[in-house]
């Protein structure tokens, strides 16, 4: 099992992680089948598109307002109470869809609401997750939730598209909210967990604001962390944009199919879970790790440069490569910046990044849609490719001496 300093499967590592699965595994399977339910019964690719813009809202907005209250009370009645109200939300949709007409107007509202509980329970699960991992193993656990959802998403996704031809939506989103439910007892054994305990008895306006600026001082102090984060925002938002791209390269260039493409994110799985199994199994030492995040980075944006240059075996070639290269990379950074963030700031630091990721991610992604209107669909990926390896030497090269300091914390 090894030392206690470097063991990974602690109790609540293990109860947290089993959580994770359960949730994730519902969630993918429910999430396929709603967004072809919603096309059928809407008939519109704009109103299935509105939906995915009104959950985009709450993960803006909600971190700044959630993240200062989970530095003061404890993140496990947050994940609890997240995944437990979900499920009860989940389970009310699948009985009001087996008993009444599909209502657009009430699903978006419901789609804010989901959205809104996804943001509180996917900052508490990043503020909280470091806690339950024990020193000195930090980067297998970042590896083993980096395999989690590629994995699930592999069985999960096939197997919605079975459910939905079988049991039905409405039946499917009952075992959705279960399974929610299921994942939220689970966490509810967690314990001996580090969590903050100030309170908010008295909290008002002033307290509030008082937070939030003490999250900002300490990221003005940090110029390395904050040079990560910035660089994230924008390699993030130009990859959100490739999508578009690709799914138009392949419907317009002769010889390609949707099909075709569908198979990229089967070597996609490959490459993130051998990148997973390297970083479970092969500790890199603190003084490399800012190195090899470089590299890996490098290397993704080489890999998107000359993916729609070459002939398709190679393009699944390249996505596994890319996916391999994506995966470390990431595994790399959270586990440092995780590890970096102070405790009792780590949720509102947390929600400030994802508040910055997902807005800038979001115009960002617009622009290279409107740059693929424009100019030919490969010459774009390459472009937008360059500008991303340009963004890394900018904000993380060129910072080396500041980023180091985060990459090589212990």
């Amino acid at each position: 099992m090894g030392n206690r300093e470097t063991r990974l499967w602690t109790k609540n590592f293990t109860l947290l992680t089993l959580a994770s699965a359960i949730g994730s595994a519902g969630g993918i399977a429910g999430s396929f089948a709603l967004s072809f339910f919603v096309f059928d019964e809407t008939g519109s690719t704009l109103a299935s598109s509105l939906v995915i813009a009104v959950q985009l809202i709450p993960h803006v907005i909600v971190p700044l307002f959630a993240a200062p209250l989970m530095d003061r009370l404890p993140r496990k009645a947050f994940l609890v109470g997240g995944d437990l109200g979900s499920g009860l939300i989940y389970a009310a949709m699948g009985y009001w869809l087996l008993t009444r007409k599909f209502s657009y107007i009430g699903y978006l509202l419901i789609s804010m609401i989901l959205a809104v509980i996804a943001s509180i329970d996917h900052l508490a699960y990043s503020a909280m997750y470091p806690s339950v991992i024990n020193e000195g193993a930090e980067q297998k656990g970042y590896a083993v939730a980096s395999m989690l959802y590629p994995i699930l998403n592999v069985v999960m996704t096939p197997l919605g598209a079975v459910l939905l031809d079988t049991i039905g939506v409405p039946m499917l989103l009952l075992i959705q909210g279960g399974m929610a439910i299921a994942a939220g007892i689970t966490e509810s054994f967690i314990s001996d967990v580090s969590e903050p305990t100030a309170g908010v008895k008295g909290y008002g306006v002033k307290d509030w604001i008082g937070d939030l600026k003490e999250a900002v001082d300490y990221l003005k102090k940090e110029k390395g962390l904050r040079s990560i984060f910035e660089y994230v925002a924008f390699a993030s938002g130009i990859t959100r944009g490739y999508n578009p791209l690709l799914v138009a390269f392949f419907r317009t260039m002769p010889g390609l199919s949707a099909a075709m493409y569908s198979l990229f994110s089967a070597a996609d799985f490959l490459g993130r879970t051998a990148a997973g199994a390297l970083q479970y199994s092969v500790k890199i030492s603190k003084e490399k790790r800012h190195k090899a995040h470089t590299l890996f980075c490098l290397g993704s944006d080489l890999m998107n440069m000359t993916l729609l240059w070459l002939p398709y075996p190679l393009m699944l070639v390249n996505r596994a490569l890319g996916g391999f290269l994506e995966n470390n990379k990431g595994i790399l950074r959270s586990a440092a910046v995780q590890l970096y963030i102070p405790e009792n700031l780590r949720a509102r630091i947390n929600g400030f990044n994802n508040t910055v990721v997902t807005a800038l991610g979001s115009v960002l992604a617009l622009v290279v849609g409107a740059a693929g209107e424009i100019m030919d669909y490969r010459l774009c990926v390459t472009v937008l490719s360059a500008v991303s390896i340009l963004c890394c030497w900018l904000l993380t090269v060129r910072k080396e001496r500041e980023a180091d300091k985060v990459f090589s914390a212990e």
